[in-house]
């Protein structure tokens, strides 16, 4: 099996990546390994504090502070949206998944905190995109990778109030929208902007210094430039270190808005493995973490989008494993995939009467999008390497 080094570097020889940083932490053991240049000119070699905008990795960390809402008593798992989103007090439902928008019937319940945290609202995105009402939730949920067009949070609501729910609340798991509204709802329970709640209660306290909904002016250089691939291969500018990401949007997404650092999306998956202990400071209940990290999903409500999680369980925020599909698929790991060319994930400790597995935590930044749901095959060579280094 190939180094992390000559994994990672491979990728970036052929040209499917400008550079990348890879992290395999094994208890206290870890090892960073940063390969090729921050953009395709190679202005600059690719640091281990290089930021990216790291897309859909920022679901967990929305996940987690609306669990700290909930463990103060201010959200309850089994309350009705509509209390703090009074936007999606009557939503209604496709008759069919294939039904045209306006033949709709009323919801059979109110949708729940619990419903957005694990993606199970109705809204959002199944294997087919080319049905009615998801064709009209593509004219509200925009493309996550670039928030320039998207409205505020108050307007992108009601819009989304106008388009059907695919699924009845809690019948299937559908991809995107839910975590987009996890932000929204922590915003409006808390009374803060989501920006500077996750500051006060998940970045400072982790010593998360390079995280946020833009780079800042001393943070600037060390952002990297972000690519698409088109159809033969070639890499396309998607935004520049001096682009859309150096100031924070109108719409601050739960969904896929941070950029960040391996280091700092370390400190944030050790404050997991640690049972919500992180620095010294406990900033969720272990029966949190549990929630998080635990698939609710049955396999009929996986069967809607099985592009996303093939096969695999979601929890609050992220996917959850619950088969050995392939060698990096541990029962129990916890994370996800960003758009952005992104992943992060961790493996809990496991003690049987055979073996002790220490607990592992991968990341991989990539500057390059994903061109469909399943993960690139950078990321599969990543996992694979990281796996096959596991005690």
């Amino acid at each position: 099996m190939d180094t992390l080094h000559a994994t990672l570097n491979r990728y970036v020889d052929d040209g499917t990546v400008p550079g990348a940083v890879g992290l395999v932490a094994r208890g206290d053991d870890v090892e960073v390994v940063a390969v090729g240049s921050v953009d395709t000119d190679g202005s600059a070699p690719m640091a281990r504090d290089s930021l990216f905008r790291i897309a859909s990795l920022t679901k967990p960390v929305t996940a987690a502070a609306v669990m700290m809402l909930v463990e103060e008593g201010t959200l309850a798992l089994d309350a009705p949206v509509e209390r703090w989103l009074p936007e999606l007090a009557e939503p209604v439902v496709v008759r069919t998944p294939q039904s045209p928008v306006d033949d709709v019937v009323p919801v059979a319940r109110p949708i729940t905190v619990e419903d957005l945290l694990s993606s199970r609202t109705g809204w959002g995105f199944p294997d087919d995109f080319s049905l009615p009402a998801v064709q009209a939730l593509f004219g509200v949920q925009k493309d996550g990778r670039d928030l320039r067009d998207w409205p505020d949070p108050d307007t992108w609501l009601r819009l989304l109030a106008q388009v059907p729910l695919l699924h009845q609340p809690g019948d299937a798991w559908l991809y995107g929208t839910s975590s987009d509204l996890q932000g929204i709802l922590v915003a409006r329970a808390s009374g803060r902007a989501l920006p500077d709640l996750l500051a006060e209660r998940i970045f400072a306290p982790l010593g998360m210094t390079d995280t946020g909904f833009a780079a800042s002016t001393r943070q600037g250089h060390r952002l990297t430039s972000s690519y698409t691939r088109a159809p033969d291969g070639t890499l396309t500018l998607a935004d520049a270190p001096d682009g859309a990401w150096t100031h924070v949007p109108r719409f601050h997404s739960g969904g896929g808005g941070l950029v960040s650092t391996a280091d700092d999306l370390l400190a944030f998956a050790r404050m997991l493995l640690a049972g919500g202990e992180g620095d010294g400071r406990r900033l969720l209940d272990p029966a949190s973490v549990r929630r998080m990290t635990t698939d609710h999903l049955t396999p009929e409500q996986r069967g809607a989008a099985t592009l996303f999680l093939e096969g695999e369980g979601w929890g609050y925020g992220g996917q959850v494993d619950v088969s050995t599909r392939a060698p990096w698929n541990v029962p129990g790991r916890y994370g996800w995939v960003g758009g952005t060319g992104t992943t992060a994930h961790l493996v809990p400790a496991t003690t049987t009467s055979a073996t002790t597995a220490t607990a592992m935590t991968t990341i991989l930044l990539t500057q390059v999008a994903m061109d469909s749901p399943t993960p690139t095959p950078i990321m599969r060579s990543f996992w694979e390497c990281a796996a096959a280094g596991r005690p």
